[in-house]
């Protein structure tokens, strides 16, 4: 009769080529266990996409399956289920452990193989469900533990140059996108039909690229009219019609590693009252960008923008804040949401953080001017101010097409 192993070690095949050299991921995790010692935590027990990607490469697709990354001070190891085989173990810049599923909580008990019971231990407080929480005190029976989330979260908004030089990739990737839409955009095309030729153009640019990549995620939301109310509404099958408001939102994904591209367009003519509103703000935007400088606090700048707009009796048409982070993320997981521009952020920008400028104003459709407006750029803060990653331009005088 054949034993079925609650876990064994699938590495099938050689390591692939990952996002980053191995100096990366050995100085990330020298950071992260520079921070558990700093909060007493014996072992870091990761199960967000995001935090896994960060500190060993892979980025695991769940699909109603728990996932892990287990940190102790000596080792490192990804934890991944049977379905997956050897994919895990190939992406994974340390080792992996699979557990089958042919008993249930087998992986626990493959979490509790590397780092033991009774210690102290790191979890992710705004992502571990309340079931899977009890499930790390049965079978860890730990001595204490600790939501090492927020610290983690600090670690990943100082960006290194390794990715930086990623995320710039990105940026010109979602430029690719960004004309390619542009081009496509006639009175009679559905906004689905739009989107998917963003959509392609990325991708080939990905993979010409970075030809050793898993691709996946790269997608468009391509707006139109009503549609472009909310910044993420999904694509429908509008068509276009002539003077229809437009936003383009190109989203390339690499490696874990989301970008943005998002401008306001019309088709063929911009009336009087939706150019109020555009330039209105257009101009906030190029206010915004300006005091993204190392030394801003995210807060005061929020302040600064709204007074912009109130002044011009505008700021009740504001729906979010005015940018966000860049790095391991997704509309799926992640977000570095201590590094929002926002009233109730105070995070003080220094070199090395990326992050958007997008300010959005709604116009309700029962009003002259009526959808939504949006521009968003990327910018690198750098020792003495900012780097604007993005190329396409925005603004009326190139984004009136079709």
């Amino acid at each position: 009769m054949t034993t079925r192993p609650e876990t064994y070690r699938y590495h099938n095949g050689h390591k692939a080529r990952l996002p980053f050299e191995t100096a990366e991921y050995e100085a990330r995790l020298a950071g992260l266990r520079a921070r558990m010692q700093e909060v007493g935590a014996t072992a870091a027990v990761l199960t967000s996409m995001h935090n896994i990607a960060y500190y060993s490469g892979f980025l695991y697709c769940s699909f109603g399956r728990p996932y892990g990354l287990v940190v102790t001070e000596s080792e490192c190891v990804t934890i991944s289920a049977g379905i997956d085989a050897g994919q895990p173990s190939r992406r994974s810049f340390c080792d992996n452990i699979t557990y089958t599923d042919w008993q249930r909580d087998n992986y626990w008990r493959a979490v509790a193989s590397v780092c033991g019971t009774g210690g102290v231990i790191g979890y992710e407080g705004d992502h571990l469900t309340l079931v899977q929480r009890d499930k790390l005190e049965d079978f860890l029976s730990p001595a204490t533990m600790v939501d090492i989330a927020p610290t983690t979260m600090r670690q990943r908004m100082h960006k290194s140059p390794a990715e930086i030089a990623l995320i710039r990739h990105g940026a010109n990737v979602a430029d690719v996108g960004g004309y390619a839409i542009r081009d496509a955009i006639r009175p009679g095309t559905r906004e689905i039909d739009v989107a998917m030729v963003g959509r392609d153009a990325m991708e080939a640019e990905i993979a010409k690229r970075f030809p050793d990549a898993e691709y996946r995620d790269t997608w468009v939301w391509f707006q139109s009219g009503i549609n472009t109310d909310g910044a993420h509404n999904p694509v429908t099958g509008r068509i276009l019609e002539r003077g229809d408001i437009l936003s383009l939102n190109a989203f390339p994904m690499i490696s874990g590693y989301y970008t943005a591209l998002e401008r306001t367009l019309f088709v063929g003519e911009v009336d009087a009252a939706s150019l109020k509103f555009w330039e209105a703000n257009v101009a906030a935007h190029e206010y915004g960008m300006s005091l993204l400088l190392p030394g801003a606090v995210c807060s005061d700048v929020t302040h600064k923008i709204n007074a912009f707009l109130e002044e011009r009796d505008m700021l009740q048409y504001r729906t979010f804040g005015y940018g966000h982070s860049f790095g391991v993320l997704s509309h799926y997981y992640g977000r570095e949401a201590g590094l929002e521009l926002r009233e109730d952020i105070d995070t003080v920008l220094e070199p090395g953080m990326v992050i958007s400028m997008e300010p959005m104003l709604t116009i309700a459709d029962d009003q002259p001017g009526a959808g939504g407006y949006r521009e968003h750029d990327i910018l690198v803060i750098t020792e003495n101010g900012a780097d604007n990653i993005t190329g396409y331009p925005f603004g009326p005088a190139f984004n009136v097409v079709g």
